[in-house]
């Protein structure tokens, strides 16, 4: 199976880091947030990648032409130009380097590398956010279900800690829980190749509220509920979240 991931977007609530990569580009300890989440899907077997490029896309594209480079350690002749390998992280992943577009929307993008994809269902996704899904376990909801697609949902984990309160005592507290209703798109899909045919070919159709509510109307969106880890960065407090997660040695979303 092949993985489209969605690497377009402009990310404006993470400005700060978006202003000059993209956002699957910001890194979460030393390698971007999309390494990350390939090294995730590669974990179950998939080493196929479709990336859906936009924003600041020749980034990413520059990213992975010079991959062997950015992950080495590397020696330099400066007198004859020539370039060692010392060493070198060891991937087979065979990335295929989509430009769809500066203004398309999420939808028109996945639609947009249908060419690209070989496999008669694949696994989707957005390039800003990690989790430690089973993906065996989701592939096999999906073909249980017999539905186009499945969306995983999740219950993001609040802010704040959770106070049960009698009178004026705190009888517990939970510091910062998931939260207990409210079930959210958290990526991570799984779609058939002939959904793409019910794909509009329109610049801003979006993944989320033309696609996945008409597949929800035709009874075709299966749900698959998540209720381990999770995280998006969409904010530059999430992005330190999953920095000191890294850091502090607890990466929930690393496969084992």
């Amino acid at each position: 199976m092949q993985a489209v991931i969605l690497c377009g977007g402009r990310g404006t609530r993470l400005h700060e880091e978006t202003n000059v990569r993209p956002k699957p580009m910001v890194p979460v300890g030393d390698r971007p947030i999309l390494w990350h989440i390939m090294r995730h899907y590669r974990g179950y077997g998939v080493r196929d990648f479709v990336l859906c490029l936009g924003y600041k896309g020749d980034i990413i594209r520059d990213y992975f032409l010079n991959f062997r480079h950015h992950n080495a350690d590397i020696e330099v002749d400066l007198a004859s130009g020539d370039v060692k390998i010392l060493s070198q992280e060891h991937v087979d992943w065979r990335v295929r380097l989509a430009d769809t577009g500066q203004s398309a929307n999420t939808g028109a993008r996945i639609r947009r590398v249908r060419d690209h994809i070989h496999s008669d269902r694949f696994f989707a996704t957005y390039g800003d956010g990690l989790a430690d899904i089973d993906l065996d376990e989701l592939l096999r909801f999906h073909s249980a279900q017999g539905r186009l697609v499945t969306v995983t949902a999740v219950r993001p984990p609040s802010r704040f800690g959770e106070l049960l309160v009698d009178g004026a005592m705190v009888r517990s507290f939970v510091e910062k829980p998931q939260t207990g209703a409210g079930w959210i798109n958290g990526g991570f899909f799984v779609l058939e190749r002939t959904a793409l045919d019910m794909f509009p070919d329109r610049d801003d159709l979006s993944l989320e509220s033309h696609v996945l509510e008409d597949m929800a109307a035709k009874g075709q969106l299966a749900v698959f509920k998540h209720y381990g880890f999770w995280q998006c960065m969409d904010t530059y407090r999430e992005m330190q979240h999953l920095n000191d997660l890294w850091s502090s040695g607890r990466v929930p979303w690393a496969k084992a």
